[in-house]
This record gives C-alpha cells, sequence and structure tokens, in this order.
C-alpha cells in the first residue's frame, strides 16, 4: 500500500445498511484500500432525522479517517455526501455509483418533479417490488437476503435541500449503472453531466453485491486516475 492512497468511505442509500458493502470491501481489501461505512441516522430499525443528520454523519467519519479519502456513495448516499464534504480538504475525489448528484435547492422529491408533502416526520415506504428495482441481477435467494436486510427509512431525509454541493468544488466520478430499475438510466445520466467524468457498469442497482469484483477493479481506476 502506498503512503498515499486514500481510504474508501463507503455511504449507503436508503432502507439500506453500512453492511450492504460487505461483499466490496473483501474485493477493496485485494486492492489494498483501507475502507469505512458510514451508518446513516435516516435508515435503520431506529430511523431519525433528516438528510443533515447523515451529513453530520458523514462528517464526522471524515474526520475520524484523519487523511486522504475518496468518499463513494450510492443511491440516495449522494445527497449526504454533497451536503457534508463541502470545504473538507481531506476529501479528493467523490464517486456517485448511481447515486442523487443534485444540485443548490435540489432535493430527491424536487429533483423527481414531486411537491413537498405536508409531513415529514414519517417513514417511507419501499417504493414498487425491490427484487426488480435494487437487486435485478442477483440470484432469486441472493436477492430475497438483501430484502430481508432492509430497514425504515425517514422521509424528511428525500425533503431537505442541498445547500452548496461539494462536487462544484472536488473533482467527481459518476458511475451510471446501465441496468439500473431504481434510477432510470436517463435521470443517471442528466446527473452525471455535472460529473468531472463518468464510468458506466452493465448492472443493475447495486452492483457492490452483483458484481462485487468488477466494481471494486472500477473503483481502483478511478482512484489511480484521481486528480
Amino acid at each position: 500500500m502506498t503512503s498515499n492512497r486514500p481510504t474508501l468511505l463507503l455511504v449507503h442509500g436508503a432502507w439500506h445498511q453500512p453492511a450492504v458493502w460487505d461483499r466490496l470491501r473483501v474485493e477493496l481489501d485485494v486492492f489494498g484500500y483501507q475502507t469505512r461505512a458510514v451508518d446513516l441516522p435516516t435508515s435503520g430499525p431506529d430511523a431519525r432525522g433528516g438528510m443533515r443528520d447523515d451529513a453530520a454523519a458523514v462528517r464526522k467519519e471524515i474526520a475520524a479517517i484523519g487523511g486522504p479519502v475518496v468518499v463513494v456513495a450510492h443511491s440516495y448516499g449522494g445527497i449526504p455526501v454533497s451536503e457534508a464534504a463541502t470545504g473538507l480538504s481531506e476529501v479528493e475525489h467523490l464517486v456517485y455509483l448511481t447515486a442523487y448528484q443534485l444540485d443548490r435547492g435540489e432535493s430527491m422529491l424536487s429533483f423527481h418533479g414531486v411537491p413537498d408533502p405536508v409531513e415529514t416526520d414519517v417513514l417511507i415506504a419501499i417504493t414498487g417490488d425491490p427484487r426488480t428495482a435494487f437487486y435485478g441481477d442477483l440470484s432469486d435467494a441472493e436477492a430475497d437476503a438483501a430484502i430481508g436486510q432492509l430497514v425504515d427509512q425517514r422521509l424528511r431525509a428525500c425533503v431537505d435541500r442541498v445547500n452548496e454541493p461539494a462536487w462544484r468544488s472536488i473533482p467527481s466520478t459518476y458511475i451510471v449503472c446501465t441496468n439500473d430499475q431504481a434510477i432510470p438510466v436517463p435521470l443517471q445520466e442528466k446527473m452525471a453531466a455535472r460529473a468531472t467524468s463518468v464510468r458506466r457498469i452493465g448492472s443493475s442497482h447495486s452492483p457492490f453485491l452483483s458484481r462485487p469484483a468488477e466494481l471494486a477493479a472500477l473503483l481502483d481506476e478511478i482512484v489511480t486516475a484521481r486528480g
């Protein structure tokens, strides 16, 4: 491991928990990377708070690393990452893995053209069929296991708006998942246009489960080429 190799900070999406990264972390270890996974408070059996609470959790993990960091955000996780990393010199690069790379004043709901609900301090149901939306290229047994790990999610996280997005000052890469059924490819491409560079992987929404070795190799390429 080279002395300047960054730690990869992994930020999960809505309804998920840090353990969803376990397969990918094993593969990244093969490449010699140290990794950490954030536990976002708006997702979990005791889900609480909003997007800015998640952003605070991301900032806390970045501070704990105490060295160069590349942040890898999945799906919803891109929103608190954009909010959290602004002004943090330790963060060398942002990776948005089929993630919400939102601009100033945008929330997840506003990006989709959905008005803010009257009540936000509630849980949000998983939309549609998670087997199809999240785990389309997993086996039935693997998908059932992943679905069994899904947890509660606070609606407020989808309503809170980004202030000054970190990708405007920190280089970023967007990874388009070309078979994603949760975030349609045209929407991914719209957000990818905001990134410094764009890469693609032929997976559904969760390549850290279905293609962990391929994703680890792609992340290694991105880290090696960062700057």
